[in-house]
């Protein structure tokens, strides 16, 4: 798929116009931008994984969408001025990918959608953009379209706060793009300075080493980068085969975290979530930095246990200099006054510090999946029970060295009569009304401590206690 230009001049002066669509831009040269654009709305990059658009696409048996609703996108607003008649007759000239009814109202794709194979191999990462600027989005499209065929520019952006990272994934019609951009010599520049750039599995790798991820939570990791929420073709599948459907849909596992419960999404056995779920709650985690190469999981988590309810989520690798440290609430100022007091590791010196907002975020993610992973092994489990890690995370708790971390089941709470299937967990504990906080364990062997809870955050005040599970 790609806008046809026929007259050599014309294929001199696009490129141009796209780093700068301003004042003077010749009109044939802006009609060929709408209509890549409009294409790209509907290529098989996008269409089947922009859940509106399939929806559009999917209404008729006919295929036909509204081109008024297309003009209606931001990207398209510019050239909205120009009137219904100018864009239908940019996509009668500029490309046969589509085609416009005879009353110049709808437009659809010449071609059935196809399955795109290869996209996470043929995409690239790249970082090194600095802020983002007007027209910024044109101006990376014209950039890589420089290496070759581009079938999007994804720039990435904080969840929250939707600010733009300064890096992005380019994802390329061809496996012969990626080499040529990654081989270039001299290396990629933007405003001059040298970028940074990998294939986006080797990103996902790297992302994957630096949280300790192995095994079942590392594969989750993987898939939550590479994959996008929609996909129409595992939408039908599952209209063809019903059961394929009950299979990825049960059980129906809710995670409870950071406050929160979120859906557990099963596929092969491994449970995951989906980012946009996880709540983001900032000033929640702590990092470490320092000499602690050799130090022990119980050398952090021992002097805490007077302090916090629940000892922290500890996200270390033997022989790093640096580790991370999650709560389950903001911590207050004496809370981490209190961790750095007593954190005091043979003597070393150490220092704390918040992470910032996107690395604290995605090290929550990170902790989501790790736990749904877990949560859904337990639910598999033949016996039930969560062992350590599985017990009542609530108010009376049993086990677990710290007190509170659950693990014998039976207790007052499995007595209660108004207790039904769908309110327990999958370990068999209770999830209603008296069960707010969720269970989560720490990392596996080579990331945290197994089995352990989700730290609780107790206040030095003697106010009486009302958060979320407390009476």
């Amino acid at each position: 798929m790609a806008t046809t230009i026929e007259d050599p001049l014309l294929q001199e002066i696009i490129p141009s116009a796209f780093e700068d669509a301003a004042v003077g831009e010749p009109e044939e040269a802006k009609a060929a931008r709408a209509v890549k654009q409009v294409e790209f709305y509907f290529a098989d990059a996008n269409l089947p994984f922009d859940k509106f658009m399939w929806g559009l696409h999917s209404a008729g048996d006919d295929h036909w969408v509204p081109l008024a609703t297309i003009t209606s996108f931001k990207r398209m607003l510019e050239f909205q001025t120009f009137g219904r008649d100018w864009i239908v007759g940019a996509i009668r000239k500029f490309t046969t990918f589509l085609e416009v009814d005879d009353s110049g109202i709808s437009v659809r794709r010449t071609t059935e959608v196809q399955e795109p194979k290869g996209q996470h191999e043929r995409s690239i990462y790249a970082k090194g953009f600095g802020p983002e600027v007007p027209r910024l989005q044109q101006k990376l499209e014209t950039f890589f379209s420089k290496f070759g065929n581009v079938n999007a520019v994804r720039m990435r952006r904080i969840d929250k706060s939707k600010e733009f990272k300064g890096s992005i994934f380019v994802e390329f019609t061809d496996f012969e793009t990626v080499d040529k951009f990654l081989n270039a010599d001299p290396r990629p520049t933007w405003e001059g300075k040298e970028l940074l750039v990998m294939t986006k599995e080797a990103y996902c790798e790297m992302k994957i080493q630096e949280k300790g991820l192995t095994g079942k939570s590392a594969a989750a990791r993987k898939d939550s980068i590479a994959r996008r929420g929609f996909n129409a073709f595992r939408e039908m599948a599952k209209e063809r085969d019903p059961s394929s459907s009950i299979k990825t849909e049960k059980p129906d596992i809710k995670l409870e975290f950071m406050g929160s419960k979120i859906p557990v999404q099963v596929e092969d056995g491994i449970g995951s979530v989906s980012k946009e779920d996880v709540p983001f709650v900032q000033g929640a985690t702590l990092k470490f930095e320092g000499d602690v190469g050799d130090v022990s999981f119980n050398q952090i988590k021992d002097p805490l246990r007077v302090h916090f309810e629940r000892v922290p989520y500890i996200q270390h690798n033997r022989g790093d200099s640096w580790g991370l440290l999650g709560f389950d609430k903001k911590l207050a100022e004496e809370d981490i006054q209190f961790v750095k007091d007593s954190c005091k590791i043979e003597g070393k010196v150490i220092s704390w510090s918040i992470p910032p907002e996107d690395e604290e975020h995605e090290f929550q993610i990170n902790r989501a999946n790790f736990a749904a992973s877990r949560v859904v092994s337990i639910s598999n489990s033949k016996t039930g029970r969560g062992g350590r890690g599985g017990g009542r995370g609530g108010r009376g708790g049993r086990g677990g060295r710290c007190g509170r971390g659950g693990g014998r089941s039976g207790g007052r709470d499995s007595k209660r009569k108004d207790q039904t299937s769908d309110e327990k967990t999958p370990g068999g504990e209770q999830a209603g009304e008296k069960r707010k906080r969720g269970v989560e364990p720490d990392g596996g062997p080579y990331t945290g401590v197994r089995g352990a809870t989700v730290p609780m955050v107790r206040s030095t005040s003697k106010r009486a206690k009302t958060d979320e599970g407390e009476q």
